[in-house]
């Protein structure tokens, strides 16, 4: 059959447009790598993993980017990176180990080695030196643990801190958290006591509930005390984050639907902010600064949302909410635990989400800190993911402006 000139047209450009779409679908440019601790199966025993996606710069989707690695035990829960991105660290509950892995250019880890902990891990962090990873976990009374670190290596153990209540030092405080300041100078882990606050149970003690412990790090990295530590929390503290600025502290209370802030005095001390705590959704399990030091972003384990307050300052005030919790750009799946905002260009926030096997994800309008849902999320993970990390990929920076 011969085709008119004008038929011949319209079938070149049609062929054209069908090549321009389906060049442009190979087109896609990897920001970040991004790491999911999880299990292989729904069984307590079931092996820990890690896997490994890609992140896409237009769109923030997730794919797969590598093989599914061991997370060296069952049931993790915690991941950290360092400041370089050239290392990664899982803590397992099955086993109470603490891995370390190596993160290649392409996203890869490979593990190097591993240290058995005495006590039962919750959280870790690694300073901004690289210098010194912390733990903290065990019950009753809780633990921090500091190891050295040599070019990512785990070293010896620097020194292990009891943390007990005030005047009940025999009720059985549970740790939930660990930050450190950007700047090193002091290390901070949130905990409650269960004698205290222990729904479905019974109390035994009349002791405040929730705390936070504060740490100044000297020179030869040994932890001290900090003036007032330590300072009441709320009811049930279930995690923190600092500003990039050393400035602030922010604490999410879990059983009062509360984010509770404090300004740091004298380099590492606590003080109440005067006009908090500040509402959040129901249950916060998660709290974030993002990296411009200009908004927070709170994952509402109960409500399945994030909460996103704009940060006032010099004062550091979560004063106005920025994307009111239940609104439906901020929802996600189900029970979210933790929460990340990309390094590389700090425009997508995900979450971790525990029961909905899954990870969450959300644009993120940096100028005016309001969420936006990713057309394709949620992503399917592993079975109840605890714990998430990324690393800028090749020649992103980044993201990061100083208030």
């Amino acid at each position: 059959m011969k085709l008119s000139k004008v038929s011949q047209l319209v079938l070149v450009s049609a062929i054209g447009l069908l090549v321009a779409i389906s060049l442009s679908g190979c087109l896609i440019v990897t920001i970040d790598y991004f790491y999911v601790a999880d299990s292989s199966g729904s069984g307590p025993s079931s092996p820990g993993q890690i896997q490994i996606y890609a992140v896409d710069s237009e769109s923030g989707a997730l794919r797969p980017a590598d093989a599914v690695v061991p997370s060296g035990g069952s049931k993790p829960v915690a991941m950290a990176t360092t400041s370089d991105y050239e290392n990664l660290y899982v803590a397992n509950q099955s086993n109470n180990t603490l891995v370390h892995f190596a993160v290649a250019g392409d996203g890869s880890l490979t593990q190097k080695d591993m240290v058995t902990l005495s006590f039962t891990p919750a959280s870790i962090a690694v300073n901004q030196a690289n210098s010194y990873i912390y733990i903290a976990g065990g019950a009753g009374p809780g633990k921090l643990a500091a190891y050295s670190l040599s070019s990512g290596t785990i070293g010896a153990l620097s020194s292990t801190t009891s943390l007990t209540v005030p005047g009940f030092a025999s009720d059985d405080l549970i740790p939930t958290g660990v930050t450190t300041l950007a700047n090193n100078a002091a290390v901070y882990v949130t905990a409650y006591d269960q004698s205290a606050y222990f729904p479905g149970g019974t109390v035994t003690s009349s002791a405040n509930p929730g705390w936070v412990y504060g740490f100044a790090v000297g020179t030869s990295g040994a932890l001290t005390a900090t003036s007032g530590s330590p300072y009441q929390a709320g009811v049930k503290p279930t995690a923190l984050a600092t500003d990039p600025t050393n400035r602030f502290v922010y604490v999410t209370d879990f059983a009062s639907n509360e984010l509770i802030g404090y300004t740091i005095q004298n380099g590492t001390n606590l003080s109440f902010m005067i006009n908090g705590p500040f509402k959040t959704g129901s249950e916060p399990s998660a709290v974030i600064v993002d990296p411009r030091g200009i908004y927070i972003y709170v994952a509402n384990a109960l409500q399945n949302d994030v909460t996103a307050f704009s940060i006032t300052l010099p004062t550091g005030t979560p004063s106005s909410i920025v994307g009111f919790s239940g609104s439906p750009g901020n929802g996600t799946d189900a029970e979210p635990v933790a929460i990340l905002i990309d390094p590389a260009l700090g425009r997508w926030l995900y979450t971790a989400n525990y029961l909905g096997n899954s990870i969450s994800g959300l644009k993120l309008n940096a100028n005016a800190g309001t969420l936006s849902q990713d057309e394709v999320t949620p992503f399917p993970t592993g079975a109840n993911p605890a714990a998430i990390v990324a690393v800028p990929h090749g020649n992103h920076n980044v993201e990061s402006v100083t208030p």
